[in-house]
């Protein structure tokens, strides 16, 4: 008997010089390259998702504090699967098969309808639609409230970048970003938003060295095509560009030190958000849909080589 990948089909994408694997389980990102090498710290065909790599995050990102929150006046409990914290994180998800909806080499499509549950009472259409170009990856949520009852949602994905070196430290990294959300000891937000200042101002590209960063950044500026753009940059000047449409007003980016010890700080996670951590309850972000109304937003990577002179 075969036996199946942790992470169920595999779905192989490729536009030289890009190539991607997408995966049934949680519709995720296993892997990323240019010219063959990894921009993701991802996961093997071998091995499950560990630490959220690559995946979606919904009906939301980030932690529901206490695993409850209000909807329609009444409150509705969510399975604590952060028992550290004693949150829900990151969505009902990621564990689920997903359906490959379309296939051509070098895209597809990953579609979940997300039924009525203890957890979260609606019913959502959920598609990601994948995609590789010469220009990288560019990747589309669409959500779709399927059901007859106004739907609260957010969204968010968790990719690790890397560009080849041991751990984030040689990195530089620029987050366009003038404010981030202070976090209390369970990773919730205070409520206040903070300008940023120190070892959170990223705004210059500086080098990360030993900074540890689990900060929500927001305030993002764009381009003057509408995309805030978060630039990690090689020491021979290979940079990875993760960029992101206005429906992504937040962002993580964590060094990755409270994951496993032999994955710690080998990729940064940069994780665009529709809405800021705790938003079921606190509303920072959050979307509410009409019966049949439709959410959807674009982010993706980019590439440029570096090499002699740069």
């Amino acid at each position: 008997m075969t036996v199946p990948p942790p992470s169920g089909e595999q779905v192989e994408l490729r536009h030289e010089p890009w190539s991607a694997v997408v995966v049934e389980v949680g519709g995720g990102l296993r892997e990323l390259r240019h010219d063959g090498a990894p921009l993701l710290d991802g996961y093997g065909v071998g091995e499950r998702a560990s630490g959220g790599r690559g995946q979606p995050l919904l009906p939301w990102p980030n932690r529901l504090a206490g695993g409850r929150y209000l909807s329609g006046g009444r409150e509705i409990e969510v399975p604590v699967n952060e028992r550290a914290t004693g949150s829900a994180i990151h969505g009902l998800t990621r564990w689920s098969a997903w359906r490959v909806a379309e296939q051509t080499p070098s895209r597809c499509a990953m579609e979940l309808r997300l039924h009525p549950q203890p957890a979260y009472p609606f019913t959502a259409d959920l598609r990601i639609d994948y995609a590789l170009s010469e220009a990288g990856l560019e990747i589309t949520l669409r959500a779709t409230n399927a059901g007859a009852a106004d739907l609260p949602v957010g969204a968010g994905f968790h990719p690790y970048l890397t560009l080849g070196t041991a751990t984030v430290d040689a990195l530089s990294a620029r987050v366009p970003a003038a404010t981030w959300l202070p976090a209390d000891a369970r990773g919730i937000p205070t409520g206040e938003r903070r300008a940023v200042a120190g070892e959170a101002d990223l705004r210059a590209g500086p080098p990360l060295g030993d900074r540890v960063l689990d900060h929500c950044f927001t305030d993002l500026e764009r381009d003057a095509d509408g995309l805030a753009r978060i630039v990690l940059t090689a020491p021979d000047g290979g940079a990875a560009t993760l960029w992101m449409d206005e429906a992504w007003p937040f962002v993580m980016v964590f060094t990755g030190d409270t994951v496993e010890p032999a994955r710690r700080r080998r990729g940064l996670a940069v994780e665009p958000m529709t809405c800021a951590p705790d938003a079921f309850n606190s509303g920072d972000g959050l979307r509410v849909l009409r019966p049949g109304e439709e959410m959807s937003g674009r982010w993706g990577i980019a590439y440029e080589a570096g090499g002699p002179g740069s």
